[in-house]
């Protein structure tokens, strides 16, 4: 008897923890929330609900891994629970493993034939599985891929065929050819078959030319090297030959502030000088900040680019006596990314020691075809700026060292002890990020509050504890470890026995999070770190993941 009453108890006990987190997670505040599910799940571990909703919670927060395997935990306690297999699909899907979250959808349909979110679920579901298929049928060997850099002059750019220009000998050609098919119709009906094949034929050959010397990517390009000008009416920020100054980025901020586009042929200038920088750096950057001088290191930006210029307000402009660092996960998710990302390689291009830019795990292709990236580019630029961004953010360095005493890297540590400098730096990085390895974990990995290592919430890399970051500081001679990857409350997370610091500069992530951002401000020679934190600035009513992929819109 007294064994069934303190059952009863401990599953009472549970209820009440359980809708403790519930207003938790209603109110935002997700770590919270998955604390009180936790006690909850202590007091009755065969409560499918519990594993399901604390694998909500974990998706808020980006733990996918984490999620994945509550839901998965839920449906071994009940198979029958629709809600197991829905948040573990809603955790495959932002991962970006479509093949596996089309199975638990249909799961869910199964299981709820009846409900429509299901049913539409499993529909884009099956679409994104088939697009998948479809891009990795067509696909061109690595060995075979041409930089589409090369095809590109942006001395060349004008008119995009989006616009509604045509050249005049066009339309001129295209209406007498009209004209004629209308004579030969009426006149002589025999032959009409014959020369209205011919005048189609013509038109699609002047189509052709038109929109190969109008997007810079046509089948003209190469052979017709005419020098087209910004359009007059065009009343935008400008580059006057090679050299991008700082009046421009100025003039080009404050066009982006005011929602207005840059046009495509700075915009090329831009990524392509930027890339020619980048490319020529190692894997690892060290850089040299002489005493009496600061240094600047910024977080995740996330596409915030009203938070951006904030920054900079508080901070002052990127310049080689006011130098900045941002370490990694400039675009997706926000809905200003290519604002954002060409603000940045513009201060690039105008002082390459003004600016440092490291990669983050959303500087690829994966993320940007989800997270919004990708949409926000072919929207506001062009397909071949998609293909040159994925091209060019391979580029970037991965890590960088402060006058040889401060690490800096997106992600964190590593699988294996003994890592050197060396062994980053030898890193081949010009590529898609692994699934696995050294470049995986330096984008990817989380420190955690236990010794030694563990599985990664994230379902990539890995988590490290406080002996990790230890060992690696002192084999590599280092003092501290800053990173970012990681939502922090207050924008910052100091860790490790003071040895690893976390930096988010994104406040209000997604409008929904409600946390402040920070950078950190170096003094040489001593580099001991000043945070400083700010608050989120009003951006005109576009919504985060405004450009992201349909299929995940559906869960935000």
């Amino acid at each position: 008897m007294p064994n069934m009453e303190t059952e009863n108890s401990s599953v009472s006990r549970a209820e009440e923890l359980k809708a403790l987190a519930n207003e938790a997670f209603r109110a935002k505040k997700y770590s919270q929330a998955i604390d009180l599910y936790s006690q909850a799940i202590e007091l009755n571990s065969q409560n499918a609900v519990y594993y399901a909703n604390r694998a909500f919670a974990h998706t808020k927060l980006e733990e996918y891994g984490s999620a994945i395997q509550d839901a998965s935990k839920a449906i071994e306690i009940d198979p029958r629970y629709p809600k197991g297999y829905y948040r573990r699909g809603a955790a495959y899907l932002a991962m970006g493993k479509f093949k596996e979250a089309l199975k638990d959808f249909q799961q869910v349909k199964k299981l709820s034939p009846n409900d429509p979110d299901a049913a539409q679920k499993v529909k884009e579901c099956e679409k994104a599985v088939k697009k998948l298929k479809f891009e990795e049928a067509i696909a061109v060997p690595e060995s075979e891929r041409h930089s589409v850099a090369d095809s590109i002059d942006y001395r060349s750019i004008g008119m995009s065929p989006s616009s509604s220009f045509v050249s005049t000998q066009a339309a001129i050609l295209a209406a007498t050819a009209t004209v004629v098919v209308a004579v030969v119709v009426m006149v002589w009906p025999a032959v009409a078959t014959t020369v209205a094949g011919m005048v189609v034929a013509v038109l699609m050959i002047l189509g052709a030319y038109w929109w190969g010397s109008c997007s810079g990517s046509g089948v003209f390009t190469k052979s017709r090297k005419l020098e087209l000008e910004v359009e007059p009416q065009y009343s935008g920020a400008r580059i006057e030959g090679d050299v991008i100054t700082l009046d421009f980025v100025k003039k080009m901020m404050d066009d982006f502030k005011n929602q207005k586009c840059l046009h495509k042929r700075y915009a090329f200038q831009i990524v392509l000088q930027t890339r020619e920088m980048l490319r020529a750096l190692p894997s690892l950057v060290d850089i040299d900040i002489p005493d009496g001088k600061h240094f600047t290191v910024c977080g995740d930006v996330h596409g915030q680019f009203y938070d951006l210029l904030n920054i900079f307000e508080l901070n002052g402009l990127p310049s080689e006596e006011n130098p900045y660092l941002f370490n990694g996960d400039f675009v997706d998710r926000g809905s200003f990314s290519v604002e954002v990302i060409l603000t940045l390689f513009a201060f690039k291009c105008m002082c390459p020691s003004a600016i440092y830019l490291s990669r983050g795990n959303h500087e690829s292709k994966s993320m940007n075809k989800i997270y919004g990236f990708e949409g926000e580019v072919r929207s506001k630029l062009s397909e071949t700026f998609v293909e040159l961004f994925a091209e060019v953010f391979c580029f970037l360095p991965l890590a960088h060292v402060l006058n040889q005493k401060v690490f800096v890297v997106h992600g964190g540590l590593f699988s294996v002890d003994g890592v050197k400098l060396s062994d980053i730096k030898a890193i081949d990085r010009f590529c898609e990020p692994p699934e696995e390895g050294l470049m995986c974990e330096l984008l990817w990995s989380d420190p955690q509050p236990l010794p030694g290592r563990g599985p990664s919430k994230r379902g990539v890399g890995l988590s490290f504890g406080a002996d990790v970051t230890k060992r690696f500081l002192q084999d590599n001679s280092l003092d501290l470890v800053v990173r970012s990857h990681e939502v922090k409350d207050e924008g910052y997370e100091i860790e490790h026995d003071g040895k690893l610091i976390t930096v988010f500069s994104a406040p209000n992530y997604c409008d929904q999070m409600g946390n402040k951002g920070a950078f950190i401000r170096f003094e040489a020679p001593t580099l001991k770190p000043n945070i400083v934190t700010f608050a989120a600035v009003p951006h005109p009513d576009v919504k985060p993941m405004a450009y992201a992929n349909n299929f995940l819109r559906m869960f935000q």
